[in-house]
């Protein structure tokens, strides 16, 4: 019997070979993509342990270094309903601030855009949902009033110039309601923008949305907000989320949300996988020859540290392939 070999592992010496496929027959895909890093936050959110805050400050400060132009640092919610963000001001103040890299920060009402503000922070994110009832649950209030909330915030934030992040969650599927109609979400997204978030991050909060849907939706929504303000969030939870991705690319979305080895999940969203994992998305994009500033080497050392530090195995396949943890 002939003896099989097991292929090496893919090493990192070999990305340099890789060449750009022809974009032609894959629409017009941008020149350059901002990959939004939201492990620190989104990642680690969903973590039953504790993380001790020096690993949070050293995992943001391996993410600066690797080059991520969008850290999200952590989210200034109260500790009682997601106590591993109860650290938030002593993450944000810990943090080595990195010339031209932004470390933005979720806020889900005024007073945690108040105490974020105070802590140092000069950008933060806010959250609804195309969903009315994935909204109560997550932040115990209907759409509409949500809206409310937001509006105390935007407008503090004009007035002290800070930026604004909306995200719109369950865009393609809610775990209370099935499926999202696109309308609803070009309806929540229009809203963010008309008042004052300067980019809308569309999240597929529990991975079911496919390639279609994908495309049904941001159609939708690009006829309410320009594609130049809009991003995608897609968790990986049915294997979908490169390929939705790729859709929004094709379709002129330039901002990728993304976790560094494929952290996260949905406190309010039983089920959910992690996040698309940044070393992926990067690989993939390096591939097609869109600039990211991102290096892969140390992205994948700052995959493995947090890996190491919360002692489970990576979700990145590009991290699988060319080291085994």
């Amino acid at each position: 019997m002939a003896t099989v070999r097991r292929a090496a592992p893919l090493r990192l010496a070999g990305l340099a070979s890789l060449r750009a496929v022809s974009t032609s027959t894959l629409g017009a895909l941008p020149k350059q993509v901002k990959i939004v890093e939201v492990g620190p936050r989104d990642g680690l959110q969903n973590e039953k342990n504790i993380v001790p805050t020096p690993v949070k400050i050293k995992l943001i400060d391996m993410l600066s270094e690797a080059g991520l132009p969008v850290i999200e640092a952590t989210s200034f919610v109260s500790p009682k309903w997601v106590p591993q963000m109860a650290d938030h001001a002593e993450v944000l103040k810990g943090i080595q601030r990195f010339p031209g890299i932004s470390y933005p920060v979720l806020t889900p009402n005024l007073r945690g855009f108040q105490t974020a503000v105070a802590s140092g922070a000069r950008e933060v994110s806010i959250f609804g949902a195309a969903s009315e009832l994935f909204t109560k649950k997550n932040i115990n209030c209907s759409i509409e009033e949500s809206f409310q909330h937001f509006d105390s915030i935007l407008k503090a934030a004009q007035a002290d110039s800070i930026r604004v992040r909306g995200y719109v969650s369950c865009v393609l599927g809610c775990p209370y309601e099935g499926k999202i109609s696109p309308a609803k979400v070009a309806e929540v997204a229009k809203k963010l923008y008309s008042m004052g978030c300067y980019e809308i991050s569309l999240g597929d909060t529990i991975g079911v949305g496919t390639p279609g849907a994908m495309k049904d939706m941001l159609s939708a929504v690009m006829q309410e907000v320009p594609v130049a303000a809009l991003a995608v969030h897609c968790h990986d939870t049915y294997g979908q989320a490169l390929a939705n991705t790729l859709v929004a690319l094709q379709m002129g979305v330039s901002v990728v949300d993304s976790s560094v080895a494929g952290l996260g999940g949905c406190p309010y969203a039983q089920g959910a996988s992690g996040n698309l994992a940044t070393e992926d998305l990067v690989y993939m994009l390096a591939g097609l020859g869109i600039h990211t500033g991102v290096n892969l080497q140390k992205l994948l050392e700052a995959g493995t540290f947090i890996c190491q530090a919360l002692n489970r195995k990576t979700s990145s396949k590009v991290a699988q392939a060319t080291c085994k943890l």
